[in-house]
Parts: C-alpha cells; structure tokens; sequence
C-alpha cells in the first residue's frame, strides 16, 4: 500500500509538472491549433488587450514597461513580445533580473528603480513581489493586512525615466505605449519624463482610485497631468487608467 500511495504521488506530481511546462510557453500555441482565432492576454485587467485593440493593424512595435514585474505574470507587455513587439522592461527588483534576460532576451531589460529626481529610495519587499514598492505609506498599510508582509527593504537608486530612455531608447525608434505600474510612485514617474522628446502613443498608468465616476477620475493628479501633455483619457479597467495621444486619438477615428 505504501509503495501504491508514494508510486501515486509521485505520477500525480509528473502529471501537474508536466502540466504547468505545457501552460507555459506552449499555452499560446496550444490554444491556437485548438482555435485560429485564439489570442492569449496576461494583464491582470485586460490592458493588454485594449491595447491590442489599438494596434491591431501593426505588426511590429515598441514598448517601455515601467515596474515590469515579471516577464509574463501580469505582464501589460508580454502579449506584445509573443507578437514580434520588442521594448524596454524596467525593475528594481533584483530577483527578477535573470528571469528578464531568459524568458524576454530580445529585450531591453533594466533593474532600476524610477522617480522625479536621481537619489536612493528604501524599496519594500513584499511575500508577493507585485507589491513591491518605494512608497512607505503604502508599503506599511499593506504590512497590516493578513495577506501581505514585507520581507525585507533595501537602498536602491531610482533614476528619471527621460535619462533612461536617453542611454536605452534604441536610435530612431518611437515608442508605441508606456506601462506604468509601479505601485503609489506612478505620478512622480510621469513627471520624470520629457513628453517632448520621448511621447508614447498610448500611456498605461496604474492609479489606485476605487471610484469609477468620470468626475472623481478628472480630478486625479494623474489625469491633470497627462491632459496638461495633450492626452486623453481613453478607458479605466479596475486599477489603471489608459490616455491616448491626441493625434493617435484622431487617426483611430477617422480609421475605425
């Protein structure tokens, strides 16, 4: 009987590896002989597939993922680099460097942290990685709740994204859409770019604003500041916003 249960155990533990090898990188095109018309998405929220949306008649593209998280677990960006896209992934967290390098090579993958100004920041390290953080406030009310506890902080350096993208922005080559998850820092990243010289066609920005009235959205600091670049405000899913460049607005008009 033993020897059944542990010959048991060990088929089932074959089975659920084999499994999650096969959910991996074969998922896409498993479920594409299944059906032609599949199409993967990996956004907590279905951003990327509002994006999609967007570029669907582009082949090829550029994105930045800023608080990139992970290559593929709510990755606003991973649907894109299964597509042919190719684009810059920003992360402070050191643990998910090599992972960048070996499941996204044909990127720009960067383990830095990003604000307004170029200077060290605690970094809070969380039992999920998703909610890593530079922002104390939030990192502490997180730290009180059953689920969530901080394993460890550390002095990390955060930069401006416009002298990232200055020494990483490949020569000649426009950005498409921007991610911006980078939990409670989201607005000072904004303000760390020059939306003069680098200006994405779309801008995904996480805000953590649990009201969805058009009124409480429009007096978000968010909201101020990229209407102030000339954007506008395109949808909300759950926790982010997504604002569109005004000309890239106009030619989905008049093409749609």
């Amino acid at each position: 009987m033993i020897m059944f249960l542990g010959c048991r155990r060990s088929a089932v533990r074959f089975f659920l590896n084999s499994l999650r090898w096969l959910l991996g990188k074969r998922l896409y095109l498993i479920a594409r002989i299944l059906d032609p018309n599949a199409r993967i998405f990996y956004s907590q929220e279905g951003e990327d597939a509002i994006l999609a949306r967007l570029f669907s008649a582009q082949k090829n593209g550029f994105y930045v993922d800023v608080g990139a998280h992970h290559p593929r677990r709510f990755s606003n960006t991973f649907h894109f680099y299964q597509s042919g896209w190719t684009g810059i992934n920003i992360e402070p967290n050191p643990s998910a460097e090599a992972v960048f390098k070996k499941q996204r090579p044909r990127d720009i993958n960067l383990c830095v942290g990003v604000s307004n100004c170029p200077e060290k920041l605690v970094y809070y390290e969380f039992n999920d990685p998703a909610l890593n953080t530079f922002d104390s406030d939030l990192a502490q009310s997180r730290d009180e709740t059953v689920a969530y506890t901080i394993l460890t902080t550390r002095e990390v350096n955060v930069e401006r994204i416009d002298s990232i993208l200055e020494r990483s922005l490949p020569f000649g080559v426009d950005i498409d859409f921007m991610s911006i998850d980078v939990e409670g820092l989201d607005l000072k990243v904004l303000m760390s770019n020059d939306w003069v010289k680098y200006r994405p066609k779309c801008v995904l920005v996480e805000c953590l604003l649990h009201e969805f009235s058009l009124e409480y959205i429009q007096n978000s600091d968010v909201y101020s500041f990229l209407v102030s670049k000339g954007y506008v405000f395109f949808a909300k899913t759950y926790n982010s916003f997504l604002f569109i460049e005004k000309k890239f607005a106009e030619s989905k008009v008049l093409t749609n």
